[in-house]
């Protein structure tokens, strides 16, 4: 006897493999040649695979991947999904327990500290080897990082270190809109990097701009810029200007398990948050906030079944959660329910009816979804 498999998927996330081809170049023909792009592959490639996300992005010819931490290079560099020599930089801050674990995998580090520094290059000069070091300068996020004046002593403090090899410097826009604070951070990130460049006689790789920045500020591009949100389909935030149009990767669906007409007053799920106005259908998804499906969406949602929408209601649970089918409805148990992707509701939408971001219910949808990847 043969069981097929996906039909044992209560929750599926389709990756669409296409549409992140398309993004990425439009990523491309927005920056034009000569600026490297860094794919931003850390949280498991913002929920949609890193090790496939990866390996897509490799051949669309990107070389350079951003992950956070000394955990994630590791998975990436060993996961098997890059096929040639690649860049991997890690956002974190190590600590000095790490630092042999850079060296070992070939990994770049993030240098925001002196201590951390003189470690990290009497650990490589041990060893005969360089460890690769991009600088972080702290313009205003206020969270990796040191003052541009500081950061421009460490600069030059880890040039004269032996087991270090600077391969670039950075810094992190706290905001994405072309505001007064940004353009602020922008022009003193460049001040300190071109005192440095005129002094040294030295070009530095120095990079800047995430998605927000990168679509509309040319200037702001430098030699590298680090998309990661518009990779998957969306803009840091929906009223951002964009001179170019992506594509969701991740469509996050469940199904239909369970239908029931209820009387007029019949309360639905626990608190009992919900009350039949009057007689209705009530699907049951298979769906909760233990696939990603947050709580806070409980009677603010709308799923998609059959190309209709219908409003989640009811607190979600764990496991389920329910909507209202109306009086009259086609749906039976079986169909796909679209709780948001290109064939549903909009991940922006849906975000911001909870106020929250499209990066957090990417990054929500658990381990036990499973992703089924398509090359549409």
């Amino acid at each position: 006897m043969t069981i097929e498999t996906p039909s044992l998927n209560m929750a599926e996330a389709s990756i669409s493999l296409g549409h992140l081809k398309h993004n990425i170049r439009e990523i491309k023909q927005c920056v034009g040649t000569g600026v490297r792009i860094m794919g931003i592959v850390k949280a498991n490639a913002y929920g949609h695979n890193m090790q496939k996300v990866a390996e897509t992005l490799e051949a669309e010819g990107i070389s350079d991947f951003g992950v956070a931490n000394i955990h994630e290079a590791i998975e990436l560099k060993t996961g098997g999904a890059l096929k040639k020599p690649a860049n991997i930089l890690s956002f974190s801050s190590p600590i000095i327990q790490q630092i042999e674990y850079y060296l070992h995998h070939q990994i770049d580090m993030t240098l925001c500290d002196a201590n951390i520094m003189k470690a990290a290059s009497a650990i490589a000069e041990k060893h005969n080897k360089k460890i690769g070091v991009h600088l972080k300068v702290d313009t205003g996020m206020g969270r990796l990082g040191l003052p541009p004046l500081q950061a421009l002593e460490l600069l030059r403090e880890t040039e004269r270190q032996p087991g270090l090899e600077l391969k670039g410097v950075y810094t992190h826009f706290a905001e994405s809109a072309n505001d007064d604070f940004t353009r602020r951070q922008f022009k003193e990130f460049k001040t300190m990097t071109d005192a440095y460049e005129t002094a040294s006689g030295k070009t530095l790789c120095k990079h800047a701009a995430s998605s927000g920045t990168l679509l509309n500020n040319p200037e702001m591009r430098l030699d590298m810029v680090r998309p990661g949100i518009l990779l998957y389909g969306y803009k840091p935030y929906p009223a951002l200007p964009s001179s170019i149009t992506v594509r969701p990767v991740m469509q996050f669906e469940a199904k239909v398990i369970f239908i029931k007409t209820v009387a007029k007053d019949a309360t639905i799920s626990y608190n009992r948050t919900w009350k039949a106005a009057r007689p209705v259908k009530i699907a049951t998804i298979s769906a909760g906030y233990a696939d990603g499906y947050h709580r806070a969406l409980s009677n603010h949602a709308t799923v998609f079944i059959n190309g209709k929408s219908f409003q989640q209601v009811g607190t979600v649970t764990m496991d389920q959660f329910m909507v209202d089918l109306g009086t009259e409805s086609d749906v039976k148990i079986g169909d796909r329910a679209i709780l948001f992707g290109w064939e549903g509701p909009c991940l922006e939408e849906l975000a911001g009816s909870i106020g929250s971001i499209s990066y957090e219910l990417l990054c929500s949808v658990s381990s036990r979804v499973k992703r089924v990847f398509t090359d549409d």
